[in-house]
């Protein structure tokens, strides 16, 4: 039974040290009862509390890191089953499949992608960081492996059956921490065992939840943490089930031997990439911690990674920008003064569309909570008497002592009493209701 945050601090050592990342004991108990921390983070933490604690400490899905740098991967850490509870925690990583049958020209060409693709989108930088390597030969998977984290610094999945050709591609790399792909019944021992003695993680992998469950056993009694599973889901159905099940029995019947995080392999599912790409998104909708693709198209990857970030984006706290004058495009003290709030999504559309005016303008920034306009102007944070001493504490009217100020023109019924409230010469001018407007409406404001 899960402890609470009280019955936990009753047994750490009170000394609030601080050298656990927490300001207090308390703070580290509380964070011990949601599963957001390890008690192993405590450096003073008795055996006998370690004893009583014990699993009841660990977050339900353990949390596992492959990888290593920018290009690292962190999954699992995850403690509720469906988002608007509280929020996942670690974004899945993308990653793609390369094998000892492509030739040198696809592998590098899988590798540049790997090492270039990246997208940002409201303020996140999103990129695939996995390279799967599959080869049967030691020295081919060992040879792989080196050419994938010289040329990308990608986090590594080993796939081989032979316990020697594993060791012999990961032991070079132990500090990337690769993870070793995958322990099943006939092999456990010596998987698990080469995994402790390089102290890198490894996957299970079982044909039935039953014997994935019974090896994930295993892994609890030896102590293993850093594991991840693979139910050998062959359909959507299954990885529908699977993962689900998997999940639940995690989540809500905090069952360890399944309280791991899991790999995906649509690549081995369909020969057709649409096909794939749907496999892929499932995988990411149903928990799934490592998604591999056949390939890198742009046009599949994209949508998959702007997936994962909107699942995973805390719904209590949406996406925001800092308060503040924004700089677009060198403005000067004519350039135009626009109004907006700091959810992120609005921010990056209007300063986009801003910018492509190629107008020079400030684009003043109000803290609404992360709301967008229309939202945060029912809510009573984006009106008049807020937008007013926001503007007047900024600092724009010795940026741009012109005092003109453009609104968005889904709030035009505030313009008259925000200029009320600004008084002092300020004129109130209500903007454009779509931001693809934004550039013409600019424009105009100039020639005048």
């Amino acid at each position: 039974m899960a402890l609470s945050g009280l019955e936990i601090f009753k047994l750490l050592p009170k000394t609030n040290c601080k050298e656990c990342g927490q300001a207090t004991c308390m703070a580290f108990a509380m964070q011990l009862a949601a599963g957001k921390a390890e008690l192993d983070e405590c450096p003073y933490v008795s055996d006998e509390a370690k004893a009583q604690l014990g699993e009841a400490s660990a977050p339900p899905v353990r949390k596992v890191t492959i990888g290593a740098g920018d290009m690292a991967v962190t999954i699992g850490e995850e403690t509720v089953l469906y988002r608007h509870e509280k929020r996942f925690e670690n974004m899945p990583g993308l990653g793609v499949l390369i094998t000892d049958q492509m030739d040198d020209g696809q592998v590098d060409t899988l590798l540049g992608q790997l090492k270039d693709m990246e997208f940002n989108y409201v303020g996140q930088d999103l990129r695939p960081r996995v390279a799967a390597i599959r080869a049967a030969d030691g020295d081919k998977l060992a040879a792989l492996a080196a050419k994938a984290d010289e040329q990308a610094g990608a986090a590594l999945v080993l796939i081989s059956d032979d316990v020697a050709a594993l060791k012999a591609a990961a032991e070079p790399l132990k500090d990337k921490k690769p993870l070793l792909y995958a322990a099943t019944e006939a092999n456990f021992d010596e998987v698990s065992a080469l995994a402790k003695e390089l102290e890198v993680p490894f996957a299970i992998k079982a044909d039935s939840l039953e014997k994935l469950a019974d090896l994930g056993q295993k892994a609890v009694d030896g102590d293993f943490k850093e594991v991840v599973l693979d139910p050998s889901s062959t359909t959507l159905g299954d990885v529908l089930k699977d993962q689900t099940l998997i999940r639940r029995a995690a989540i809500k019947k905090t069952f360890r031997p399944l309280g791991f995080p899991t790999i995906g392999f649509p690549c081995d599912m369909t020969d057709d990439k649409l096909q794939e790409a749907v496999f892929a998104s499932t995988f990411i909708a149903k928990y799934a911690g490592i998604i591999i693709l056949s390939d890198l198209d742009p046009a599949r990857v994209l949508p998959l990674l702007y997936l994962g970030q909107n699942i995973y984006t805390d719904p209590q706290r949406p996406m925001q920008m800092d308060e503040g004058i924004y700089e677009i495009n060198d403005p000067d003290a004519d350039s135009p003064i626009l109004v907006t709030t700091n959810f992120s999504l609005t921010y990056f559309t209007v300063s986009s569309e801003v910018e492509a005016s190629k107008v020079p303008a400030w684009l003043c920034v109000m803290d609404v909570e992360g709301q967008s306009v229309l939202t945060a102007w029912a809510a009573g944070k984006f009106v008049a008497d807020a937008i007013a001493p926001f503007l007047k504490k900024s600092g724009i009217e010795e940026k741009a002592p012109h005092k003109k100020l453009v609104i968005p023109g889904y709030v035009a019924q505030i313009s008259g009493e925000l200029e009320e409230e600004l008084g002092d010469g300020w004129e109130v001018q209500v903007g454009v209701r779509e931001a693809a407007d934004i550039p013409k409406y600019l424009r105009q404001w100039s020639e005048n």
